[in-house]
């Protein structure tokens, strides 16, 4: 990859506000009603009074199932001093009328109410102005800056002025009392909580001093449902005088049919000044700088639905929601998949380790939506994805037992006669056990008398504990010649290493670095689980603009090599000998890295091929009749004139308009070709880059992605810099689990099917989607759809993989799973997997982008992730007001993900970006499993100056520079890079015991190294980075950033909720761009 990413333009975007006068206030006062955001649960809503934003802020949101915070803008108004008492709920009295006490003391004058919250009546107006993000057209005016060289100096970064103030945060599953302030410090009273009987929730009235007759009554904020069971939320006030909430998880499941609505007219009143500071906000000192004026009046960015957990400047609470840390404090651990429908799992992001119950395991197969819409209109409507993501051989956790072998010998699997499926749990015999019915196809099959077995009381096979295929979601059968090509059971797979050692190869020291380590590399080779060495073979060949092929078994002192000139035809020059166990050729092997070295050393060629390379690879495992890997080493453009000779046409100007397509799809059908040859063989392909100067990755990379490999990418490689990087992940490419020569259909019961697929891979029919190799890192993503109405209570999925192992068995690998079926909007959005969502919508704008423009691209996006949460404000809460921003409690990261994709440099990389960069990473997103979807598009941030010794990773950061301390250290992560970012203010003992230095203008930060130092605190930081890279695809490569150093604007734009441009707003104006295409949508 292209080692820097950069950006052009960090200016933030400016947006004017509308005045809108407010009912009862003076006629020259110019007041502003702001909508109010609703994360609601599946089953429950509510609604909360308007506050002043700065009230709002100090409450923070609600953890439960969702938060509700209103918020409104005020000029000249200080926000309210909560006071240190802790604050019970109180029991309601028999009377359902509350008149508070209208002392001075706890309800100051109306006089001196500030003009915006004039009351009127004591009723605020119900005017709602349209919400302006001020930025127009959002997929119109979208461009972002991206990745590039580091040689050049990326510009300055501005910071402008913030936005309109968005709408405010308000949820149903716990809302802060409204209190009245006592300027004098005495503690507050919070207004009681009321619990309704079974028969449907009490509405007692509220009377704010002053309410006369006749006017509009204010029901208690806090209300919870009896039916659902919901208790009341705790409203209490620590140290820091600040509210905390206890979290509730969501349930999962169909709901009630509707969730209740309450409808509330906010009364008015306002909040007397207080003594509370300035919100801390990015200064001339760097972020967490104090601010010398007070802030505007606009909606805090950390009460935002939030994928972390965020605390505030002092880290005395919580102030948003934390999806992730939520989710793994309470799901990590065993984790039972559910029979006879699987249970919606724990993230992707959580550690759990699963209990096979007869569904799969959400390693192998997760789906975007656990309750299967009964019928199209459903999903027609809510514009929600149907898919399933399959990774076939996810790794396990060591707690996780290994998948069972079922042998039925001459047999073979037992398959329904119809639809091909093979026995699974939801197979249902009857007949005495003679006969079973498919849930698939519901066809009735005859059961093999090998197989027969009778029937308990329960209409259970007497035998189905002993039988994997009967209890198990995932397991594999041994296949039979009927399963083989031609056949003939296949051998073991090989792999074939071809290194480039043309002068820029040798130049670059990557030739010295592969010879040096190659003996310990193939050590690496994957094995069985119950053999003790690997029964894959090797082989290589080098090339510049000709071909050399060696003869390992020949005697050592004298080995053979033999040329080929003549690259128009390929062919394999020999057959015995250019395979071999590394265990008993390492005499050879020696032998031949030695003679690489050293006979290629003083090359001055410098044009070479590449199709020829692969073709010959393909020719190998053709004549030898095997699968398996080929692991190419190329350096520079082949321009050599061969097959698959390309020309330079490198126009970076074009990315980002709407001819940029023409340079981010091959420049030729050769390699498109190749790809498909190589996978009618089974050979897979990945490639190892390393440019100093254009490559067209678009081309050569279409060989990884149409044959299941990948490409690794390192720009102007420095063996001392880079050599660690990439020997890591070459030896994590050779021993990752895979599997060869694979082909792969997914099967699902009546009314629905599989239409698209997303991945690396082949198809050449609508159904088999097939790969030379699959490893752990590689997932398919296939979107469902309707054919006709589900019937039943389930829907039934099962993906078979037949494939070569490495020790050259042909197998089936088997997954299921069973999701209930939805009826209703409601059940819908409570079974939605977000993460699966993104996985799901990330790989088809990827796609997309190849045949649309970037801004349909982009306006695609905003429209349905609008129509998805309009779609649940119009049927699941219909009563709450057109100005509050619904978000479901299953998807209330959908904005900031949709936000995430739209400004990731994989879809919207502009011209200060490297084609290659671009097209490298758009070849990424295809494989992406459903965790690395998270971290790829939303970066993981943490505080690294006081780590300790736990196992756990540090507290998440928000993505935003105002949540860095200028006096600490951070350490950002995306799956491909990692940051170690630096604050100015950072104490000198913490440099001089990681970098031994004792200031920061001492610290070089060229080679991007982390030397070993004895200390504790060296030791801490390197082994949490050591960890940062277990099981990951690739080695993240480490860039040290300082505070105000040149290469801080490219690590701040992947601050993904900061504004990064004129025309790309940040995380909160994007809430507004959303609130307003949904008033759009509804209206």
């Amino acid at each position: 990859m292209n080692e820097a990413y950069r950006r052009q333009d960090f200016n933030h975007v400016q947006s004017g506000g509308r005045n809108y006068p407010m009912a009862g206030s003076p006629a020259g006062g110019q007041n502003k009603s702001l909508p109010t955001i609703a994360a609601v649960s599946g089953d429950h809503f509510a609604a909360q009074p308007f506050m002043p934003l700065d009230v709002a802020s100090v409450y923070g949101a609600q953890q439960s199932r969702g938060s509700f915070v209103g918020q409104q803008s005020g000029q000249g108004q200080t926000p309210p001093q909560l006071s240190e008492q802790q604050h019970q709920p109180l029991q309601p009295p028999q009377s359902q009328q509350f008149a508070p006490s209208t002392s001075s003391q706890e309800h100051p004058p109306m006089q001196s109410v500030p003009p915006r919250f004039m009351p009127n009546a004591g009723q605020y107006s119900a005017q709602l102005p349209p919400v302006s993000s001020g930025g127009g057209a959002i997929g119109a005016q979208f461009s972002r800056p991206s990745y590039s060289e580091p040689m050049r100096q990326p510009p300055s970064f501005s910071q402008n002025a913030h936005a309109q103030p968005p709408p405010t945060m308000v949820s149903n599953a716990g809302v802060p009392p409204q209190r009245q302030f006592d300027p004098s410090g005495a503690p507050a009273q919070a207004p009681p909580f009321i619990t309704p009987s079974a028969g449907g929730p009490q509405r007692p009235q509220f009377l704010p001093p002053g309410t006369g007759a006749g006017q509009q009554l204010q029901p208690p904020p806090f209300m919870s449902s009896a039916a659902s069971g919901q208790p009341p939320s705790q409203f209490l006030s620590n140290a820091a005088n600040q509210p905390s909430f206890p979290s509730q998880q969501p349930p999962f499941g169909p709901g009630p049919a509707a969730p209740p609505q309450t409808s509330l007219t906010t009364m008015g009143g306002g909040f007397p000044p207080t003594a509370i500071p300035p919100p801390m906000q990015p200064g001339p000192g760097g972020p967490m700088a104090p601010s010398a004026a007070p802030a505007s009046r606009r909606l805090d960015p950390n009460l935002m639905p939030s994928a972390v957990r965020i605390f505030s400047c002092d880290r005395s609470i919580m102030l948003a929601t934390k999806v992730i840390e939520d989710d793994r404090r309470a799901r990590s651990g065993n984790f039972p998949t559910g029979f006879p429908t699987a249970e919606l799992p724990p993230l992707a992001t959580t550690d759990y380790f699963a209990e096979d119950n007869g569904n799969c395991n959400p390693k192998f197969m997760r789906a975007t939506l656990y309750n299967v819409p009964i019928n199209s209109d459903l999903v027609k409507q809510t514009a929600l994805p149907m898919g399933i993501c399959v990774c076939p051989t996810a790794r396990l956790s060591d707690q996780e037992n290994p998948l069972p072998i079922v042998n039925f010998g001459d047999l073979g699997p037992v398959r329904c006669h119809r639809c091909k499926a093979y026995m699974c749990p939801f197979m249902e015999f009857f007949d005495g056990g003679r006969h079973f019915k498919c849930p698939i196809c519901t066809a009735s099959t005859e059961v093999p008398t090998e197989y027969f077995a009778h029937l308990d009381y329960t209409g259970r096979r007497v035998d189905y504990m002993e039988r994997p295929e009967l209890h198990f979601g995932s397991y594999e059968f041994v296949a039979t010649k009927e399963y083989c090509k031609d056949g003939i059971f296949p051998k073991p797979p090989a792999c074939i290493f071809m290194i480039d050692v043309s002068y820029n190869a040798v130049h670059n020291g990557i030739v010295g670095l592969l010879c040096q380590n190659l003996k310990s590399l193939l050590r690496s080779l994957p094995k069985e689980s119950n053999n003790e060495a690997s029964m894959m073979e090797v082989g290589f060949i080098t090339y510049d603009h000709a071909l050399h092929f060696y003869d390992l078994k020949s005697n050592p002192g004298q080995l053979k090599m033999l040329v080929v000139n003549d690259v128009s035809e390929m062919f394999l020059p020999l057959e015995e000998g250019f395979l071999v166990k590394p265990s008993q050729a390492e005499s050879a092997i020696d032998a031949l890295a030695e003679h690489i070295f050293s006979m290629f050393a003083d090359n001055k060629i410098t044009e070479v091929v590449l199709g020829p390379v692969v073709q010959a690879g393909v020719e190998a495992f053709k004549a030898l009749g095997r699968p398996g890997k080929v692991f190419v080493f190329h350096s520079v453009l082949p321009v050599f004139d061969a097959p698959g000779k390309l020309k330079n046409r490198d126009d970076r100007k074009l990315l980002g308009t709407e001819k940029e397509k023409t340079i981010l799809t091959p420049q030729s059908e050769f390699y498109t070709k190749l790809a498909q040859d190589c996978v009618s063989v089974g050979c897979c392909v990945d490639m190892f880059l390393f440019p100093n100067s254009y490559m067209d990755v678009a081309t050569v990379g279409s060989l990884c992605g149409l044959t299941g490999g990948q490409v690794f990418k390192y720009q102007y490689f420095q063996p001392e810099i880079d050599g660690p990087r990439f020997l890591a992940d070459l030896r994590n490419d050779i021993q990752k689990p895979i599997l060869f020569d694979a082909v792969m259909r997914l099967r699902t019961s009546s009314g629905i099917r599989p239409t698209d697929f997303y991945g690396s891979f082949f198809m050449s029919n609508t159904t088999d989607v097939e790969m030379a190799a699959v490893d752990c890192d590689k997932c398919v993503t296939i979107e469902i759809k309707h054919d006709d109405k589900i019937d039943g209570t389930a829907a039934f999925f099962q993906a078979a993989v037949l494939y070569t192992s490495v020790s050259g068995e042909r197998r089936i690998r088997i997954h299921n799973l069973s999701l209930a079926t939805a009826p209703d909007f409601h059940a819908i959005y409570r079974s939605a997997d977000i993460f699966a969502v993104v996985n799901f919508l990330a790989k088809q704008a990827e796609r997309t982008q190849l045949q649309k423009t970037p801004r349909e691209v982009r306006e695609n996006l905003v429209t349905r992730c609008a129509q998805i949460l309009a779609t649940y404000r119009q049927y699941c809460s219909p009563a709450s007001s057109m100005g509050q921003l619904v978000l479901p409690e299953t998807l209330k990261l959908l904005p900031l993900f949709t936000i995430s994709i739209i400004k990731n440099d994989a879809l919207s990389g502009g011209s200060d970006l490297a084609t290659d960069d671009r097209a490298w990473l758009m070849q990424l997103v295809p494989p992406l499993r459903v965790f690395d979807t998270v971290y790829f598009f939303y970066p993981r941030l943490f505080s690294v100056s006081e780590l300790d010794d736990s196992d756990d990773f540090p507290e998440s950061v928000r993505c935003s520079y105002e949540n860095l301390a200028i006096s600490s250290s951070y350490i950002l992560e995306n799956g491909v890079l990692m940051f170690l970012w630096i604050g100015s203010g950072i104490d000198s003992q913490w440099l001089e015991q990681v970098f031994g230095v004792s200031s920061l203008t001492q610290l070089n930060c060229e080679k991007n190294i982390i030397p070993e130092k004895d200390n504790i605190t060296s030791r801490r930081l390197r082994r949490l980075i050591d960890r940062l890279q277990t099981n990951r695809q690739r080695c993240l490569k480490l860039f040290i950033v300082k505070q105000k150093d040149k290469l801080e604007p490219w690590f701040r734009k992947f601050l993904i909720e900061d504004n990064l441009g004129d025309s790309v707003p940040s995380y909160v104006d994007f809430l507004c761009q959303i609130h307003k295409e949904i008033r759009n949508i509804l209206s």
